[in-house]
């Protein structure tokens, strides 16, 4: 059964005041009009809304049943229209991302920070996933944008480069000769245990296809699930491990890793900013991606 909306505005506004009249004047439109409106409203759900007497109208059961419903339904409008404009203001909403467990300790959180000292009333969201995955949540609807390693491509979706990113292998102290010496060449880099990312990540990609690129299959002696980790096992001997530069700083200005010059060396890419194309952003989101470089 389809019902034109307008009619149970009409319908609300007559029961509302208890007259025709009255609803007439609140819809600025006219009584034989609003009369008009109730005959087919009746006749397309069937029965009787309003008893008409001397002093206006009065529902029957059928019109307290529909009216029950429309008051709450009028009222939760009201509240989404109210509930819009503090989130337009920035005095509540919410905002979804998505991004990796490096990408939002390294990149994210100073900006989540940030936003959150000028608008505490606005609830943050972080789902942690692989870009891959942070993607796909985005096309889902249950994220407002992601934040992923570039490249990548998706045809639903707009990417924007923001920060630098710059792989690099390390390795702990008992590679130090290594780093000292002349550049590897890749095609040396499976004569030593090699720590990498599960396959699947975006970053894993990568460097699999830079290694490709140069006759290249590199050969992990682990498979990892993040950076951190990766820096962990490195630091603790396990082997050499690709990592972003300058997610290591600390690390590498204590000596405990070191940094192993490649030939040739490993392209810079981006940190993309990822959002559905064709879908438009909440006052929220536009502020808070406002903040990202």
């Amino acid at each position: 059964m389809e019902v034109n909306l307008e009619w149970y505005r009409v319908f609300y506004w007559i029961a509302k005041t208890g007259s025709l009249s009255r609803a007439a004047e609140r819809l600025h439109i006219t009584q034989p009009a609003v009369s008009h409106t109730v005959k087919q409203l009746e006749s397309s759900l069937g029965g009787q809304l309003f008893f008409r007497t001397t002093k206006g109208v009065t529902l029957t059961k059928e019109g307290e049943v529909l009216f029950h419903y429309l008051e709450q339904a009028f009222n939760y409008v009201e509240i989404g229209e109210k509930a819009i404009a503090e989130m337009n203001q920035l005095n509540s909403g919410e905002i979804a991302i998505g991004a990796s467990d490096t990408l939002c300790k390294h990149f994210l959180l100073p900006y989540l920070e940030r936003f959150h000292e000028r608008h505490p009333s606005v609830r943050i969201r972080v789902t942690n996933r692989t870009t891959p995955e942070t993607l796909a949540l985005l096309k889902e609807g249950k994220i407002d944008f992601g934040i992923v390693s570039l490249p990548a491509l998706d045809k639903q979706v707009d990417f924007r480069e923001s920060a630098p990113l710059q792989d690099c292998l390390v390795g702990g102290t008992l590679y130090r000769e290594l780093a000292a010496g002349r550049a590897t060449p890749i095609d040396a880099l499976n004569e030593y245990p090699l720590l990498l990312l599960e396959a699947g990540a975006s970053t894993r990609r990568y460097l699999d296809d830079y290694a490709a690129s140069h006759g290249v299959t590199l050969k992990p002696e682990f498979e990892l699930g993040s950076i951190d980790l990766l820096v962990q096992f490195a630091r603790s001997g396990f082997g050499l491990a690709f990592v972003i530069r300058d997610y290591v700083q600390e690390e590498l200005r204590t000596g405990e890793l070191v940094e192993i010059p490649l030939n040739p060396p490993i392209p810079a890419r981006h940190i993309g900013i990822a959002t559905l194309r064709g879908v438009p952003l909440s006052s929220a989101t536009k502020s808070f991606l406002q903040l990202l470089p």
